[in-house]
């Protein structure tokens, strides 16, 4: 059984998997601050069904510090246990097509290789995190570049804290585009907003790329928007982890 850890900004999202089978998932806030102990402590609570028939584990982070921990974390607490760490260096089968291929974070390029192994391409990834991540994928499963944007949650938690009179509100669809009150006027704008704006973007690049075969949306907040994303074709919520288990395929 392979352990699978994505640990991101905000939150860290854990899985197994029995094979291509995903058995077990896990999503957690993510604390730079943690020590390996706590970890420790943390993941073998969270794995107590699955620890005896752990065979291998593969990990990527876009958070330094984390990293850090969790390296020593697995050595101390499952040192006897294979480990993928996805980072630069990693035999992944992704060319890096971009300027500075070190620049380029671990889960975009864990989200790449899926997309390509699920989906071909070209392809566009949409992932829904602390920012929105839209990650191109050529034809023989090159990473040629992306957008960055403001993520959801945060442009939200930004708004209310700058605006003396709006405050956070619950992000699911309002009853209407036309907002009769502040909560639903900011619901609409949140979810009609970034729906509006991943459109625009996706057919922006696709008017510079050429038709794609796939524009995949993932990550913890895609749900918000994606009922109202006309240009998304397919929701595939474990993209990352499922980028993961290829990696350590490949490295194991």
């Amino acid at each position: 059984m392979l352990l699978c850890i994505d640990i991101g900004n905000t939150n860290t999202v854990l899985a197994t998997f029995e094979g291509e089978k995903l058995v077990h998932s896990w999503r957690i806030k993510t604390d730079a601050r943690a020590t390996a102990d706590e970890l420790g402590l943390l993941y073998r609570g969270l794995l107590a069904a699955d620890n005896a028939a752990l065979t291998g584990i593969a990990a990527c982070s876009t958070v330094p510090m984390a990293l850090r921990s969790l390296r020593t974390m697995l050595t101390r607490y499952y040192g006897d246990i294979p480990a993928v760490i996805l980072e630069p260096g990693t035999r992944t089968g992704v060319p890096l097509s971009i300027d500075n291929p070190k620049e380029v974070g671990a889960d975009r390029v864990a989200n790449t290789l899926a997309a390509h192994t699920l989906y071909g391409g070209p392809s566009i990834v949409v992932d829904f995190g602390t920012s929105t991540n839209f990650d191109v994928v050529s034809s023989r499963g090159e990473f040629l570049g992306g957008v960055l944007a403001p993520g959801i949650e945060i442009s939200v938690d930004a708004l209310a804290a700058r605006a003396a009179q709006l405050r956070k509100v619950e992000l699911v669809r309002p009853p209407r585009v036309i907002g009769k009150n502040t909560v639903e006027c900011l619901q609409s704008g949140v979810v009609y907003g970034f729906a509006g704006q991943v459109d625009g973007v996706v057919r922006r690049i696709i008017s510079e790329l050429g038709p794609v075969t796939a524009v995949v949306a993932t990550g913890g907040l895609a749900p918000v928007v994606l009922d109202e994303c006309a240009t998304v074709t397919h929701h595939e919520p474990n993209l990352t982890l499922i980028g993961l288990r290829l990696v350590y395929a490949r490295n194991a």
